[in-house]
């Protein structure tokens, strides 16, 4: 994982609809770069104050532009800040495809820096934690979340798990989904944590989870 890339604009967002796509466009087309300025505004108005602390008006006012323009994408806070929290996740990095055919052990190690540095990075930390305090009171943020960010890792880290298990590093009749919850919860955890993190304990840390299990050879 890295630091959350500055958002581009996607269309549906969880159950909110973008208000984009509810009809044929009108009068002028809209301005990619004003989608991006809105999208990251919003995204660092919630990192910043939550969702209670988040306004159209001041997410308006951090992007240069009019109300009326977010408004002519999104209907409301929740949509425009669902919608900068699915766009974010460019910035969690994926295997190159020229890993493919590397060892597990060599393919995380390969991948081992850029997450340590998306884990240690204050931004993706506060957003997380943002998420998780608004679940009860905004439930399509964290549908947002679980269904952009956890549900295609929780796929991707399946597949690894499985070519490690042919791979003969992790136990044949292993419970893989306990496993991806063990390690996506220790993960979680630590990055909520109050302590500072720096790259080097997040590298630290990682390293001691994925030998847990499996993915990286025994020191």
């Amino acid at each position: 994982m890295s630091s959350p890339r500055q958002p581009e604009p996607r269309g549906r967002t969880g159950s909110t609809t973008n208000r984009a796509e509810a009809g044929p466009a009108r009068g002028r087309p809209r301005n990619p770069e004003a989608d991006r300025a809105i999208l990251r505004a919003a995204l660092e108005v919630f990192i910043e104050g939550g969702v209670e602390g988040a306004s159209i008006e001041q997410i308006a006012k951090r992007a240069g532009v009019g109300k009326l323009t977010v408004y002519r994408r999104w209907d409301s806070k929740e949509a425009v800040l669902a919608a900068a929290i699915e766009a974010a996740r460019d910035g969690i990095p994926e295997a190159p495809a020229d890993f493919a055919d590397l060892p597990v052990t060599t393919l995380v190690r390969k991948l081992l820096p850029g997450l340590a540095e998306a884990i240690a990075e204050p931004r993706l930390r506060a957003m997380i934690a943002r998420i998780f305090g608004a679940s009860v009171s905004h439930p399509e943020l964290m549908a947002t979340y679980w269904e952009n960010y956890v549900v295609p890792r929780r796929r991707n880290t399946r597949a690894l798990l499985e070519r490690a298990q042919a791979e003969g590093t992790i136990a044949v009749d292993a419970d893989l989904d306990v496993l991806i919850d063990m390690m996506v919860g220790a993960v979680l955890f630590r990055m909520v944590q109050p302590e500072p993190l720096d790259v080097a304990g997040a590298t630290a840390y990682l390293e001691s989870v994925y030998r847990q299990a499996g993915l990286l050879e025994l020191p």
